[in-house]
């Protein structure tokens, strides 16, 4: 089981890894095709509907072959992507890259998600914060990698990268879980989702859009509304990003202490007060703190949704995570554009007064849940 853990964890590190290493040379991609901003956001949008496109497939395919199949393919397929990008020459070309990009990640977080909640069956303890824990440690390293790499070209950068994780992915193989159910005589057919996961599903989007509004959002508030420096404007996005990592450090322990329910209700109090204290008051260091609490309270949602998801007992394996993660993601990918379009309207003030009424939502949602 250690081994098992293990492997699961260097997989979502990789994940996490290898997406931001190819994120954050979106400057210098913008440069190369000569792309205007426009342009470059709807290309970007390939990424999430190649997401969206395979989930609910890797669900498909997990409840056929079990999710150490999905995982062996998604991951190494995802580890080669950038393997592709030095023959791309034309705009099409790059949008085709991202689909792949957006459905080979997509496949790989259901199906890793999926071993991961494998992981946790078989030890009878709470683990899958700390795996998200390591996915967001996997994104600050790739974050560093690009600032070593910027110096070279991006195709020597993603050489590098792609190479080094189908190592790491290929060593992680042999300890996978073999978790794979035999279907009935009727095979897996498509299934709507129950209460259960409808409830699940909606806390996932709600915390979802909240993560990526404040992903994209909060520095903006802080440089724009708050009318901070150009210095102090970005901590408000470090002091949340932290605070998710360390709530998901600790995350398995609550869990374990108090039990999903009552641990996603506090959480979202704690991400509702956070905001509001936020946007009430006007003060550099406040908002900060805010955003701190808000990034505390998001930090255990997705990976309690994700692993209640997946031990769901009256979905066939692999389906109900499919189904919860496809209803977060639209939150993840679609929230801050809304965000963006109720800022240009009332302005970022009123628009994050929308993630607000989310956070009550779910707040409430949390008391809906069956233990």
């Amino acid at each position: 089981m250690p081994k098992s853990r293990l492997s699961i964890s260097l997989l979502f590190f990789v994940c996490g890894f290898v997406y931001t290493n190819w994120s954050t040379r979106l400057p210098n991609i913008q440069t190369l095709f000569s792309l205007s901003n426009s342009t470059l956001g709807l290309t970007l949008l390939c990424v999430a509907i190649g997401s969206l496109t395979s989930m609910p497939l890797t669900g498909w395919l997990i409840a056929h072959r079990g999710s150490k199949f999905a995982t062996i393919l998604s991951s190494l397929l995802f580890c080669s992507t950038l393997f592709i990008f030095p023959i791309l020459s034309e705009k099409w070309h790059l949008a085709v890259f991202f689909y792949i990009v957006g459905f080979l990640m997509g496949a790989l977080d259901v199906s890793m998600n999926t071993q991961a909640v494998a992981v946790e069956q078989r030890s009878g303890q709470p683990m899958m914060s700390s795996f998200h824990a390591i996915f967001s440690v996997g994104m600050m390293l790739g974050a560093l990698c690009t600032s070593y790499f910027i110096q070279y070209s991006i195709n020597i950068h993603f050489f590098i990268v792609s190479a080094g994780c189908l190592l790491v992915a290929i060593g992680c193989i042999p300890f996978l879980i073999d978790d794979v159910e035999k279907p009935g005589a009727d095979g897996v057919k498509f299934v709507l989702p129950n209460r259960a996961m409808l409830i699940i599903g909606l806390i996932a989007f709600c915390a979802m859009l909240g993560e990526g509004a404040m992903a994209d959002w909060s520095t903006n508030y802080l440089k724009n509304v708050i009318k901070t420096n150009d210095t102090l404007a970005p901590i408000g996005l470090s002091a949340f990003s932290a605070a998710m990592t360390l709530g998901r450090f600790g995350g398995d322990k609550l869990r374990a202490l108090w039990g999903d329910r009552k641990l996603i209700f506090v959480n979202s109090l704690l991400a509702a007060a956070g905001l509001l204290l936020t946007l009430l008051f006007p003060l550099a260091w406040v908002v900060i703190a805010g955003l701190f609490v808000v990034g505390a309270g998001l930090s255990t949602i997705i990976p309690i949704a994700f692993s209640s998801a997946g031990h769901n007992q009256s979905l066939p394996n692999g389906i109900g995570l499919a189904m919860v993660t496809t209803l977060g993601y639209f939150g993840f990918l679609f929230g801050p554009p809304i965000i963006g379009f109720l800022a240009d309207a009332q302005g970022l003030r009123f628009a994050l007064s929308f993630v607000m009424i989310l956070f009550v939502l779910m707040l409430f949602m949390s008391t809906k849940i069956e233990e």
